[in-house]
């Protein structure tokens, strides 16, 4: 680990400022920068200490949604009474993420930060990645690359976005507000996370300084149909092969709206839109639960080690959509 600077913000604005300057990064939880650090991956010039700042609250909303502040930790958002209650597809989202005492530390923003899931990028013996060192190669996609991505990956990288948290927020619409320099901004969750393309070493639209503050969820809508499944090598403390997070609104058991989106597949939580339109106006027959599933990965690309993804990810969806259905 290099050294850097040490600074502790006193407010979001102080965080904000200090936080501009090149090579700065922002210290929550720390379960995956520090991690990074120590491995050479990450090397900070500064690190700004924001775990004291006033961004831990679970708040309503006046529209009858939920703010989730940056700083709120997983284990406290997943049980939380509005949480459980309102968005019981989140709470099960935070609880399949890696262990009890990781989520007491882990953050809201910290986890929709999380550096997308390669051996290959944190493993500094291999010397191309393109993530970690832009220009040098893919070494993933000629070597082990079975937990790598099937959807929207790119010639520059296949790695996947480790985080359950995201896969359930992008299923509830849910938008990142962001403080910068010159005041803020408002991310919905489905453009927060890059695609890989030609710039693989940027993961999120975030730029250079800027802090996310809150994470808000619009009014509930799907509180009573929904299912977050993932399928991983060992019961507890693994990412996943395969996560979908499945929401339905349903009228006289016919489907008026659902969210189907896959996680552990691509570089980015994958909204399965296609499989989502095929849906609506049906019963949720097995035959419609069947041609949603095989839909959900259409555009799917195997690579060397990792071709089992893709029926697997469509025995997920089905299953998490009999599951939210209620189908037997």
């Amino acid at each position: 680990m290099q050294v850097f600077e040490f600074s502790k913000a006193r407010d979001v604005a102080h965080a904000v400022q200090l936080g501009a300057q090149p090579g700065a990064h922002y210290l929550g939880g720390g379960t995956n920068l520090l991690d990074l650090m120590k491995g050479g991956v990450e090397r900070p010039r500064s690190v700004i200490d924001i775990s004291e700042l006033p961004l831990a609250l679970v708040e309503p909303l006046p529209d009858g949604g939920l703010r989730l502040g940056a700083l709120v930790r997983n284990s406290d958002a997943a049980n939380h009474p509005l949480v459980r209650s309102r968005y019981p597809l989140l709470s099960q989202a935070f609880l399949a993420g890696a262990s009890p005492q990781l989520r007491n530390m882990a953050t809201v923003g910290g986890n929709l930060l999380q550096r997308t899931r390669c051996g290959y990028f944190t493993d500094l013996s291999f010397e191309r990645c393109n993530k970690r060192l832009p220009g040098s190669g893919c070494a993933a996609r000629d070597g082990n690359n079975r937990m790598h991505a099937i959807l929207g990956a790119s010639e520059a990288c296949v790695a996947t976005n480790p985080s359950d948290m995201s896969v359930a927020l992008l299923a509830l619409d849910a938008v990142v507000q962001v403080r910068r320099r010159n005041g803020a901004r408002s991310i919905p969750i489905g453009h927060f996370h890059r695609l890989p393309g030609t710039t693989p070493e940027r993961d999120t639209q975030l730029q250079p300084g800027e802090l996310i503050v809150s994470v808000d969820l619009p009014p509930p809508g799907f509180a009573q149909h929904c299912c977050y499944l993932k399928v991983r090598d060992r019961a507890s403390y693994a990412f996943a092969l395969v996560s979908a997070a499945v929401a339905l609104s349903l009228a006289s058991d016919e489907v008026r709206e659902a969210r189907i989106v896959l996680g552990g597949v691509a570089h980015k939580p994958w909204r399965a839109l296609e499989a989502e339109n095929s849906l609506r106006g049906t019963r949720l027959a097995p035959e419609d639960i069947q041609a949603a599933a095989r839909l959900a990965t259409h555009d799917a690309r195997a690579l060397s080690d990792n071709a089992f993804k893709i029926p697997l990810a469509q025995q997920v969806v089905a299953r998490a959509l009999a599951t939210a259905a209620g189908v037997t």
